[in-house]
């Protein structure tokens, strides 16, 4: 296993930052869907809160800080799960879309909780 030396090291971080490319790939400008600017925007920040959660944590120098700070991502995550739901629902995403991105958004919170234990032992 390497050693993790930055935040960019984290998989949960770079699985996250894939995770908000697909969320303004999906709902960004000129998407048939991006005029739902509530929602589109409620999305949006769930996804970044995500990554950038890990990134603050990571940052801090201290485990208890960063098991916080992962908290926070997870609970984005389950945020982002939720809307996908929401956006199939609304049509403005499909069946194939929404279980993607929902499986991206369980697998990065699946890793979270991972690093909250070994933080937390």
């Amino acid at each position: 296993m390497n050693k993790v030396e930055c935040f960019e090291d984290l998989r949960i971080w770079q699985d996250a930052r894939a995770l908000v490319k697909q969320v303004y790939t999906d709902f960004g400008v000129g998407t048939p869907d991006n005029k739902d600017y509530g929602f589109r925007d409620q999305l949006q920040r769930a996804g970044i809160s995500i990554m950038n959660n890990i990134a603050e944590g990571f940052e801090r120098k201290s485990d208890t800080e960063f098991a916080r700070f992962l908290d926070i991502a997870k609970g984005s995550a389950g945020e982002v799960r939720s809307m996908y739901y929401a956006a199939e629902d609304l049509n403005y995403v499909n069946e194939a879309v929404a279980l993607e991105r929902r499986a991206a958004a369980i697998a990065i919170s699946k890793g979270i909780g991972a690093l909250e234990g070994y933080l937390r032992k």
